[in-house]
């Protein structure tokens, strides 16, 4: 069976971003081959991954290089560095700015959980109140969780570099206090 998998915020080729995020590697070599590793030890040839923006910051080619090398069928949310991502489009099966995802889950309400993914944090979005999930990125951790939501952030600085599986989603989302909040009103 194939697994879905999200992150977000892999910044492939931007040297900077090791002082910005305080990642723990030497050089940005170090990082993408390290970031390449980690996400190709979960993911499958035909896993699907949810990338919720920021893949890259580098030149077309080298992106085209990092792209080849990377396990699934990746569908990019467009986060606020895509060009050189967007320059390679074939590798992708859609880019979109947003996406309101819906998995089989017999435990979700009528079997179905339903995820907005979005490059950028949300306080409210559709159907929040049912409990429909929010994945974002943007934030690589500085954004503190708010355990009375079922949001967080899906970056890889908040996730040790890793890809998160939909199970693993699944089990951080139903850790958190979230109660419906009409639930008194019905």
């Amino acid at each position: 069976m194939n697994t879905i998998y999200f992150t977000s915020d892999h910044h492939f080729g931007h040297t900077n971003i090791i002082k910005f995020s305080d990642r723990p590697f030497e050089s940005v070599e170090e990082m993408d081959e390290e970031l390449i590793k980690r996400w190709n030890s979960k993911i499958g040839k035909n896993d699907r991954v949810y990338h919720l923006g920021d893949l890259g910051l580098c030149k077309s080619y080298r992106m085209k290089e990092i792209l080849d090398q990377l396990n699934g069928k990746i569908y990019l949310i467009r986060g606020n560095h895509e060009g050189a991502a967007q320059a390679n489009p074939q590798r992708f099966e859609w880019i979109k700015d947003y996406f309101e995802l819906s998995v089989p889950d017999a435990d979700a309400p009528n079997g179905r959980q339903k995820i907005i993914l979005l490059h950028y944090a949300m306080r409210v979005w559709r159907s929040s109140f049912r409990g429909t999930w929010h994945l974002y990125g943007h934030s690589h951790g500085n954004l503190p969780d708010d355990p009375m939501s079922r949001s967080f952030d899906v970056g890889v600085d908040c996730h040790d570099f890793y890809p998160l599986s939909y199970q693993e989603v699944k089990h951080i989302m139903l850790q958190k206090n979230w109660t419906p909040p009409f639930k008194d009103r019905e």
